[in-house]
């Protein structure tokens, strides 16, 4: 109670302060970029992930640009201890995707190696994943993957280090006959997801994979 009243929780845009399970205003809540994708139709981010690997569904809940509100979301999110906004983004998910007749058979996320998850002290991506299977009902097996080599963040990368991504994840165990729902945080060249579906793809029999991702780059 006094950590809140001496640090009370702010709008990332206007610093008002607001309740502690929020990250922006009524006010500035208009101002992000959600992309209003259709999580069971054609859309920008399936159109994209078509042209890389076989996938059944793809949804981005916001339209990720240099500067934009939703940086400043993913930022906080994964560099500066704010794990807790990945409640948030879970609940704006909840208000936007239906799954109808085909939803998901199992929640997996892009693993961290261990050497950054030690240095982050959390994977941003879990908590969120955690909310959206509570939510829908579906299972989430956080280990279902493993990085197998460390390098920096990907938005730190220039376009040649971002190709080199290749073999760096692993299958842990088989999911045959099984649909995915493969979360990460940000798509950008898609070549981690790509990699990552291969990786499933190509050491299971008939999976299907779908896509979940915080935001995409425009």
């Amino acid at each position: 109670m006094i950590f809140d009243f001496l640090f009370p929780n702010r709008c990332l845009i206007c610093n008002q302060i607001i309740d502690k399970s929020d990250i922006v205003c009524e006010v500035c809540f208009p101002r992000i970029n959600f992309s209003n994708h259709n999580y069971n139709d054609s859309n920008k981010l399936k159109d994209k992930l078509l042209v890389q690997f076989p996938i059944s569904n793809a949804y981005s809940l916001l339209y990720y640009e240099k500067e934009s509100l939703a940086q400043n979301i993913i930022q906080q999110l994964k560099y500066n201890n704010r794990e807790n906004i990945g409640k948030n983004l879970a609940k704006w998910v909840m208000d936007r995707v239906d799954f109808k007749n085909d939803k998901p058979d199992i929640i997996t996320t892009v693993p961290l190696h261990y050497i950054k998850l030690k240095q982050r002290g959390y994977n941003q991506l879990h908590l969120f994943g955690n909310e959206l299977s509570n939510f829908y009902n579906i299972p989430v097996n956080h280990t279902l993957l493993k990085r197998t080599t460390h390098s920096k963040a990907q938005a730190k990368k220039d376009q040649s280090e971002r190709l080199k991504t290749k073999n760096a994840y692993q299958l842990t165990q088989r999911i045959d006959d099984k649909h995915i729902l493969l979360i990460d945080d940000v798509y950008t060249t898609g070549n981690t997801i790509s990699n990552i579906a291969w990786e499933i793809l190509n050491n299971s029999t008939n999976v299907r994979i779908s896509i979940l991702v915080m935001a995409m780059d425009v």
